[in-house]
């Protein structure tokens, strides 16, 4: 038998609905990359598929008319509907899969659905999505018509059901293990027995000897350890793994030996080089167990097979006595002597032997180790290319859930997700998770290289969709990319995660336009200098203001996250944060935000050092299981829970140009000051003047148009040169003395050509032709022509 291992890899439920979650792909991808084969189940959008199915729902009503749940008015009214659900939830799932456009005529405007409380408030679709976006609104509606069955499921056979969560209630803040165990004590409610099914059907099929599973948010969490235990049911061979974001900032303390009653090993951070380690292991353990079975004797003409097996690993008996009946099969031995002996197959290893990275596991003893042997890293360089094989990539939803242009982005649409590098530049900001690897530890790739990795996903799922997932994507090694993408004739459509900082000029945000860049999304936080400087943001609101404004006049959409209750904020830098906003959207350059309450972290600066930020930790008190969420006090700052819904209300207007003259006192139920910062803030930041072209000597000249054509026309004054420029949307001439004719017409065509030699501005001023002014000519109107049609300095 082969010791090859057969490795299997899940994402449990649930994440989003549009879109793979990558850890699988990139973990697959790196893994194939070095010899392992693997096969990877999104169980998520499996388990949603099976329940919003003909077959499903009419499970889900089967259960509910016979478990003598409580119903709402309006579950009873949707029980009633039964048979128009059971109808219609084929069509609707096929049309968001993009596989029915065509119903969306009927959806929009002929009562196709079936309609309970989510249709209540729905929202003015024709304002919001214009007259010719009928697909856009039929997508809206079959959203809130899942969504409405996503309510009747919570209220009755599925309480912990999200359709980006399950049971995540159980995983926040679980300093215990004790509520998890009793839940997976608990026999299964229908959302889980579907999901085991899924599971048993899954491991019939792959026979795995390892089963990896990624939880990257608390609501993933339960599913997989659930799953875990029905796979130590079938295979109890089989080894479990985890990793993951939860893990990662959750369980780093982790004691509880319960846990491992599902999970073998628990990785931290980057999971490429604890599972190299631990699959290194796992292979040679299980030649270890199977050698001896190879081993024949000959006694009197009579062949058999003598099978010894590790005492740590006696259940696996069973397979070998198998293997000896398989070898009597196939003519290795005549009779087969069932005899199983167990061996110490070699002395016990110490702990401190064993050759893993970064990894929790249970000893025979039953207390939790961890052991991390002084591997190097895997480079951010050598992690591979995600494959995305084997998943059903035409299987995902594309739903609207909300009408916010950003949050559409995140759950409509395939993106293949991809980072373009490993952890922040920055660093430094005070309320993130800034000392653990994923963001403390930063390595970049070449632009070739990840130029390479987006044309081997665009040939393998044939989407060119990308969403950069790095917490702060670095703005030299974002225009890297974009250069190289322009270079190679890559077209794809991308957006992602920055910080609003002045590297990104007006200039290089067009570049990132021309390259496929679609949507930014930043940190605003707390619109206050002050807290901006606690928080050591390394921006001001000046500076966020014209940055975002080069974003929005590159045609790029930005969404700002927005923070209140940070420490030592007051009643009145809330109100002046409001008003920033509100200039910020009046000015038309933030198209879309959203608020987060802040939250203190055990792993970021203010949780390290609450005192250093006038708060005070009050619990939870760390305890066997998980640990990071941190409740504080407050005391110097205002009473950040007022606030939540004022500046949701406000926020969700401000987006739509709703009330942008409305006094701020108008979106709140109590008496708020009146704000103190100048009205025309951000309207006196875009205003400041700009460094001129001739201050740029050291700067690189990039051109996005095509190279021209020269003529000279001859008039009474002499002669003059025209440059003729053909572009996508249109034509144009560009007209300058004869003498620089032939100059600008070499200088366009080697920016147009050459993409590998970079020309600075100085080296495009020591070849001007003599006799001439280039400090005038960059002031000249032909300058100020190329330089809006595409003439950048970079």
């Amino acid at each position: 038998m082969s010791s090859a291992l057969r490795i299997l890899l899940i994402t449990p439920p649930l994440t989003q609905l549009n879109t793979p979650y990558p850890a699988t792909a990139y973990l697959k991808g790196f893994l194939g990359a070095r010899g392992y084969a693997a096969t990877q189940a999104d169980l998520g959008l499996e388990l949603v598929l099976k329940l919003f199915s003909r077959s499903g729902l009419a499970r889900v009503f089967d259960a509910i008319e016979t478990g003598n749940f409580p119903l709402s008015d309006n579950a009873k009214r949707m029980v009633r509907l039964r048979r128009s659900y059971l109808s219609t939830i084929g069509p609707v799932i096929r049309f968001l899969q993009n596989k029915d456009n065509t119903l969306a005529p009927r959806i929009c405007h002929s009562r196709f659905l079936p309609e309970a409380s989510r249709f209540d408030n729905v929202a003015d679709l024709e304002s919001a999505f214009g007259t010719m976006g009928l697909t856009d609104q039929a997508r809206h509606l079959a959203t809130l018509y899942l969504e409405d069955l996503g309510d009747l499921i919570k209220e009755t056979v599925g309480p912990q059901f999200g359709f980006s969560r399950y049971a995540e209630k159980l995983a926040m803040s679980a300093t215990t293990f004790d509520g998890l165990q009793g839940a997976l004590n608990a026999a299964p409610n229908l959302l889980d027995q579907m999901l085991l099914e899924l599971l048993d059907e899954l491991v019939a099929r792959t026979e795995p000897d390892v089963v990896g599973f990624t939880v990257p948010f608390p609501g993933n969490l339960y599913g997989a350890l659930r799953l875990a235990g029905r796979v130590k049911e079938l295979r109890p061979s089989a080894r479990t793994l985890m990793g993951g974001g939860y893990p990662n900032t959750e369980l780093r303390q982790i004691k509880e030996p319960r846990f491992f009653n599902y999970i073998d090993f628990l990785t931290l951070d980057d999971g490429e080089g604890p599972w190299l380690r631990l699959l290194e292991y796992l292979s040679e353990e299980k030649e270890r167990q199977f050698a001896p079975v190879v081993e024949r004797h000959a006694l009197s003409g009579v062949h058999f097979v003598e099978a010894s097996l590790p005492l740590a690993n006696s259940n696996l008996a069973g397979e070998a006595i198998e293997m000896l009946r398989q070898a009597q099969h196939d003519g290795y031995a005549d009779n087969v002597i069932t005899k199983a002996t167990s061996v110490d197959s070699t002395q016990p290893i110490s702990l401190s032997e064993l050759p893993f990275q970064r990894t929790f596991l249970r000893t025979e003893a039953g207390e939790v180790a961890y052991i991390n042997q002084p591997y190097p890293d895997v480079p951010h360089q050598e992690v591979g290319t995600p494959d995305y094989s084997d998943l059903p990539l035409t299987e995902y939803l594309s739903v609207i859930e909300v009408l916010n242009p950003m949050h559409r982005l995140w759950s409509d649409g395939r993106w293949n997700k991809l980072t373009v590098a490993h952890g922040c530049y920055w660093k430094r900001c005070s309320f993130c998770d800034v000392t653990l690897d994923y963001i403390s530890r930063y390595e970049t790739a070449p632009s070739t290289l990840l130029v390479d990795r987006i044309d081997q996903i665009v040939q393998q799922t044939g989407q060119t969709g990308f969403h950069f997932v790095d917490e702060a994507a670095p703005p030299l090694a974002l225009r890297d990319l974009a250069i190289e993408l322009l270079k190679r004739q890559v077209n794809i459509t991308w957006w992602g995660n920055i910080r609003f900082e002045k590297t990104f000029s007006p200039d290089l945000c067009r570049l990132l336009a021309a390259s496929g860049c679609i949507a930014v999304s930043g940190g605003l936080e707390v619109a206050s200098d002050r807290l901006l400087a606690l928080m050591e943001k390394g921006v001001t609101i000046a500076q966020v203001a014209r940055v975002t404004d080069g974003f929005t006049q590159a045609g790029i959409m930005v969404h700002a996250y927005l923070m209140y209750g940070f420490p030592t904020e007051t009643t009145q830098e809330t109100v002046d944060s409001l008003e920033i906003v509100r200039q910020l959207f009046g000015a038309g350059i933030v198209q879309s935000g959203y608020w987060h309450r802040f939250s203190m972290t055990a792993h970021s600066p203010v949780g390290k050092n609450p005192e250093k930020y006038k708060v005070l930790p009050i619990g939870p008190e760390p305890g066997p299981f998980a640990w990071n969420d941190l409740w504080h006090d407050d005391p110097t700052g205002t009473d950040h829970e007022l606030f939540g819904p004022g500046l949701a209300k406000a926020l969700y207007n401000y987006l739509h140009g709703v009330a942008l003259n409305e006094p701020l006192s108008f979106w709140f139920d109590f008496r708020v000051p009146k704000p103190t910062v100048p009205r025309h803030l951000i309207q006196q930041a875009l205003q400041e003047p700009v460094k001129p072209d001739f201050a740029k000597q050291n700067q690189r000249l990039f051109w996005l148009g095509n190279a021209p054509e020269l003529t000279i026309e001859a008039n009474k004054k002499g002669s003059r040169a025209v440059l003729t420029f053909y572009e996508q949307a249109e034509d144009f001439e560009v007209k300058v003395p004869a003498a620089l004719g032939p100059w600008l017409q070499e200088l366009l065509s080697s920016l147009t050509h050459d993409y590998d030699t970079k020309i600075l501005l100085k080296d495009a001023a020591r070849t001007f032709p003599v006799g001439q002014s280039f400090e005038q000519f960059l002031q000249s109107q032909a300058w100020q022509t190329l330089r809006e049609k595409g003439l950048l300095i970079l």
